[in-house]
């Protein structure tokens, strides 16, 4: 009986370790997540000369930040932020009509910024067409954001910085 309770002890500590351990894991993109949240509200900033308004909005009770991009005069888009165990998730609403799915690297430092790559792009006509092949979030304090859009086009590659200040 003696020899029942303490392995079932032993179990349960190993049990509770791992689960810690995993946790751990978690926390770190869950923290990544919880700075990114602190992105919500309002933002201007200027995409190819173009005044643009992002606004971030927390939904699907806390599970998704999604970001509405409202270039004036052109198509809206929208990317929807989420946790994956260990990284992040973002779908981006293209305005060329198709839909890259990016991913982070497991987070190992939640301070540091997010770079997203590629994993799929759904609603590509053609390997040709545009489409957004990466993403890195760079918060420079409370008031400053820095995007860095990666991108594919008839075969050539290239990247858009894009720099937002908070306005409310």
């Amino acid at each position: 009986m003696k020899r029942s309770v303490v392995l079932g002890s032993i179990v349960t500590a190993l049990v509770a370790l791992a689960s810690a351990a995993l946790a751990g894991d978690k926390a770190k993109s869950e923290q990544a997540f919880d700075r990114l949240t602190s992105l919500k509200g309002e933002w201007n900033g200027r995409i190819d000369g173009v005044n643009t308004i992002l606004i971030y909005t927390l939904t699907a009770n806390g599970s998704a930040l999604m970001e509405q991009c409202r270039p004036e005069k052109r198509p809206e888009m929208i990317t929807i932020f989420t946790v994956d165990d260990d990284h992040l998730l973002a779908t981006h609403y293209c305005s060329a009509r198709n839909q890259p799915q990016m991913e982070t690297p497991g987070i190992t430092d939640a301070q540091k910024p997010l770079e997203f790559s590629l994993v799929r792009v759904t609603g590509l006509k053609s390997p040709d067409d545009f489409h957004n092949t990466g993403l890195a979030v760079i918060q420079e304090d409370n008031d400053h954001l820095t995007q860095e859009w990666f991108y594919q086009h008839k075969g050539k590659i290239g990247k858009n910085i894009f720099h937002f200040t908070r306005v409310r």
